[in-house]
């Protein structure tokens, strides 16, 4: 539980939904909304002897909630063994699908044995794991960018991201921020892509007419592919954000290097296009971390604005720091799982218009492009 700052509410708890009879495979299904459409989240655990019919029951749940619940317009399925299920962060489902309610039929083709783009089935073996085993993602939120070395290293970093954040722009493969003299901040969000979440973040940025750059977390591009094509198809930038989101410092040079390279790897196998940028997770680095994203053909981008909205600061909150911190030149920090971005993110626009920055992504602001206009922001109001 985050403290609640005065003056703002906490965040709503997420709705739940239950099926009448009820399937015992079904841990829960979880529902949320942008104002705009309405996306459910399904986890179903599954005994060993349930595996193989996992495919239909899948289909199932899909066919069942968007029954239950007439407002839905898409439901994302996470199929896990039941022995050892640890949640999110945990081993990997064995089966995913997202299956808008306009896709029904052709989930259930694909339950039959057919092909179907929005699903994803565990094959081959699992990549490596990092220190004592494939434990839960690192949770800790990304306030500072913190550099860890010796006395000379330390001046000598501070000394590069003074003259980088002073000239703007890339310099020697290290992001600090645009050019202060364009009316242009990046918009970036970490960790994605998640189930249920992402569909309703990829549909505002799309009623925003905003491009966005995505730190994509390995392991979950890999469970979640379709939703990685989905940014790069809508016109958003994806980078490489670790495979098990793992602070590196800690690490041998080698196992750093293998987050970075796996990455890589899976996000060319979904998008077919090179990774070019990297954030480390937590903004912890050393100049051997730095080293590694250089060799990999990777330049790494920090931020400048964090409104820390994972720890749920409340509404008014999250607003404000926006407003507060927001300049050209900027890279705005988000997440792609924070529910109360969601629920602001009309006003986040709203702030941005009004001081005259475009939010873009960070190609197109390093490009110098001239954004899209501003789209009408009274459009992004739920009901529109």
């Amino acid at each position: 539980m985050q403290p609640i700052a005065p003056g703002t509410r906490r965040a709503r708890p997420i709705p739940e939904l239950t099926l009448v009879p009820p399937m015992p495979q079904v841990r829960r299904i979880q529902y949320l909304s942008n104002g705009h459409i309405e996306v459910a989240g399904a986890v179903v655990l599954l005994s060993a002897a349930e595996v193989p019919q996992a495919r239909k029951l899948a289909a199932t749940v899909v066919s069942r909630a968007l029954l239950a619940r007439p407002s839905l317009n898409e439901v994302d399925v996470s199929v896990y063994n039941k022995a050892g299920y640890g949640g999110f962060g945990g081993p990997l489902p064995i089966l995913t699908l997202s299956a808008p309610r306009a896709r029904l039929q052709d989930v259930a083709a694909w339950a039959a044995g057919g092909r179907y783009e929005r699903a994803w089935e565990a094959q081959g073996s699992a990549p490596p794991t990092v220190g004592s085993g494939d434990s839960i993602a690192d949770k800790v939120l990304e306030r500072t960018i913190n550099f860890f070395g010796d006395v000379n290293q330390r001046l000598e970093d501070g000394r590069l991201r003074a003259a980088s954040r002073a000239a703007g722009g890339l310099q020697d493969g290290l992001l600090y921020g645009g050019s202060a003299l364009r009316p242009v901040a990046a918009l970036t969000f970490d960790d994605a892509p998640h189930p249920m979440f992402e569909p309703l973040l990829l549909d505002l940025l799309r009623r925003g007419q905003v491009k966005a750059t995505f730190f994509v977390i390995g392991r979950n591009a890999r469970a979640y592919p379709y939703f990685v094509r989905d940014m790069v198809q809508q016109g958003h930038e994806v980078g490489n954000h670790t495979y098990h989101h793992v602070r590196l410092p800690p690490l041998p040079l080698s196992q750093a290097i293998t987050e970075l390279d796996l990455t890589n790897q899976v996000l060319r196998s979904i998008t077919g296009q090179p990774v070019k940028y990297f954030r480390p997770p937590g903004g912890d680095y050393t100049p051997q971390t730095l080293d590694a994203a250089r060799a990999l053909g990777l330049s790494t981008v920090f931020w400048t604005d964090d409104p820390a909205d994972f720890q749920n600061p409340g509404d008014t909150v999250l607003e404000s720091r926006f407003d507060s911190k927001l300049h050209p030149g900027g890279i705005v920090l988000l997440h792609d799982n924070a529910q109360q971005t969601l629920d602001v993110f009309g006003s986040f626009l709203a702030f941005a218009k009004k001081r005259g920055v475009t939010l873009t992504s960070i190609g197109e602001m390093l490009a110098g492009k001239r954004p899209p206009a501003a789209p009408d922001v009274d459009k992004l109001a739920p009901g529109h």
